[in-house]
């Protein structure tokens, strides 16, 4: 006989499931003693959020599943904003919660009232509730194929305690199959379309986001580059994917475009591959992918092709085959040097760091794009970067593409606050069997969120850096009330109290405080040397504003603050 809780394991462990994050409860026990049994590492948080966070973190690390466990109730309702996440960055997460008792429906009791089903409906590709312990195999394989299915995204399954607790007579258990397809490619007609309206241009570009590194495009792109000699771009999931491109070729993030129509000298044709319209594109605007190019975008959703902004060519496809399949294509035709083009590219972003520093002199503090500087230093391709915080990330973007991390991770469209631990955490479970670190860049306000998680790290030997930028405030929302309703209408937006590294000190993790360039390199150095998690609180200065900061609401990040017409 086989209980409910050895099964979930049986289907986790042939799906090739290698750890879980979760948090116990005893609706879940059952699964927690299957684990035991069967040698599947649980890695345990101090939070829901941010075990489904870390969750995150792997799948977007390993490019696999990742897979939470939450109890019933609050601990559900806890993984709704990792959910969230998952669902709008294409994440593929299985969540695993437990739930009352069947019995135990409509009577007032705890844990086993709300509809945790309904709950995750609106943020994942499929919900489902177990209702009977032979169905959890077919159910809870057909999960794992809707998550890994592009567009990949989030699943939950919800198994009341009474069905995770139930035996199962198996002796001759029917076989169930886990397997996923590895997509569609454009035809040969398409491809030759697509690579016609690139090689006819003068300034072409190509950008690639998630679905590229979820199905691990990184060898196919790097052909195709090597072929077109077209310069390549990333929003920031896509970052890593084109870490392996030479400089000469690699363009960086895709917000280094702007500026270039206002000389002439903006893209006349893109390729996005599996780029969505949005945020990361500046919403259609024509500001990086201008209106006049010739757009060809292929995405696994079709809902995706021409939102925002008309392409002259969308094509529904799997990303990473499409990738693989225009570079066999690219292979037998003639292409023009596109060298002058790069450089000018180049030359653009030179211009754009130039300008950075121009306004970073004689800052009080320690000026938040110097710090960065000295973070990209030690970044390479066997560094995992992990970035929570709005001041946070949009700094740190103005070096990253240079420094060409490993993994490049970040909040993406939910844009929540806090999530960067577990990120790095999951992150880190993956770094650890490979000899690769994980740095966490953070906010002051966004690690409030989760100081617990030092006691994570230290108990779990995951030797996660903490990187506190700290400008003593909820940085991004301050510097919105000074522009929109002026430096006297500022409040309850400063965090002028606590030491980030005395409380990392306190749950055991190793602690640094300091408050210039050379302090923090050597900080770094030294943390960088132990195989410890570790805090290192950086001050830095509150008053600069990120140049996608200025953007984003409406200024010119190069000149005085004005606003646009």
């Amino acid at each position: 006989m086989t209980s409910g809780g050895e099964l979930v394991v049986r289907i986790l462990r042939a799906a090739g499931v290698e750890r879980v994050f979760g948090l116990h409860g005893a609706h879940i026990d059952s699964i927690f003693q299957a684990a035991l049994d069967a040698g599947l590492p649980i890695i345990d948080t101090r939070n829901e959020a941010t075990a489904g966070h870390a969750a995150e973190g792997y799948a977007r690390t390993a490019h696999k599943l990742g897979v939470a466990l939450v109890t019933a109730g609050g601990g559900m309702t806890n993984v709704v904003t990792p959910l969230a996440q998952a669902f709008m960055d294409r994440t593929p997460l299985l969540v695993i919660a437990g739930s009352g008792p069947v019995r135990d429906d409509e009577t007032n009791t705890l844990q086993a009232t709300i509809d945790q089903v309904a709950i995750a409906t609106p943020v994942t590709k499929w919900a489902h509730r177990v209702r009977a312990v032979e169905h959890i195999p077919r159910l809870l394989a057909q999960a794992i194929r809707i998550a890994n299915t592009a567009p990949r995204g989030p699943v939950l399954i919800d198994i009341p305690w009474d069905i995770l607790t139930a035996k199962f007579d198996d002796d001759a258990p029917a076989k169930t199959e886990i397997f996923f397809t590895a997509g569609n490619a454009p035809s040969g007609e398409d491809q030759a379309r697509c690579l016609d309206i690139l090689r006819d241009a003068k300034r072409p570009v190509i950008v690639v986001g998630s679905e590229a590194k979820r199905g691990r495009a990184h060898a196919g792109l790097k052909k195709l580059i090597a072929r077109t000699g077209i310069p390549v771009f990333a929003d920031f999931e896509g970052l890593s994917v084109i870490s392996t491109i030479p400089p000469t070729h690699r363009g960086g993030l895709v917000q280094q475009l702007w500026g270039l129509a206002a000389k002439g000298e903006a893209p006349d044709a893109v390729l996005l591959l599996g780029v969505r319209f949005g945020l990361n594109t500046a919403h259609g605007s024509g500001a990086l992918i201008p209106h006049d190019a010739r757009v060809i975008q292929i995405d696994p959703d079709g809902r995706e092709l021409g939102r925002l902004q008309g392409v002259e060519f969308g094509v529904a496809a799997d990303v990473a085959p499409s990738i693989a399949a225009l570079a066999e294509t690219a292979e037998k035709a003639d292409w023009p040097d596109f060298s002058g083009w790069r450089e000018i590219l180049r030359s653009h972003a030179d211009l754009r760091r130039a300008k950075i520093l121009a306004n970073a002199e004689n800052t009080p503090r320690l000026h938040p794009f110097e710090a960065s500087q000295v973070l990209a230093r030690h970044i390479g391709p066997e560094t995992i970067v992990v970035a929570d915080g709005a001041l946070t990330y949009l700094w740190l973007s103005e070096v990253i593409s240079d420094a060409a991390p490993g993994e490049f991770l970040c909040h993406g469209y939910l844009g929540s606050m806090g999530v960067g631990f577990g990120l790095a955490l999951g992150a880190q479970s993956v770094g650890k069997c490979e000899g690769r670190r994980t740095i966490l860049v953070t906010g002051d306000g966004s690690i409030g969120f989760a100081l617990a998680e030092f006691d994570s790290a230290v108990r779990h030997g995951l030797p996660v850096i903490v990187v506190v930028m700290n400008n003593r405030s909820w940085g991004a929302t301050l510097h919105f009330q000074e522009l929109a309703v002026g430096p006297n209408r500022v409040t309850n937006t400063r965090l002028d109290n606590g030491s980030y590294a005395a409380a990392a000190i306190a749950l055991g993790a190793d602690g640094y405080h300091v408050a210039d360039a050379a302090a923090f390199e050597s900080a770094l150095r030294e943390a960088l040397s132990k195989d410890r998690p570790a805090c290192i609180n950086v001050e830095v200065d509150l008053a600069p504003i990120p140049p996608e900061e200025m953007l984003l609401i409406g200024l010119d990040p190069f000149k005085d603050p004005e606003m646009k017409s």
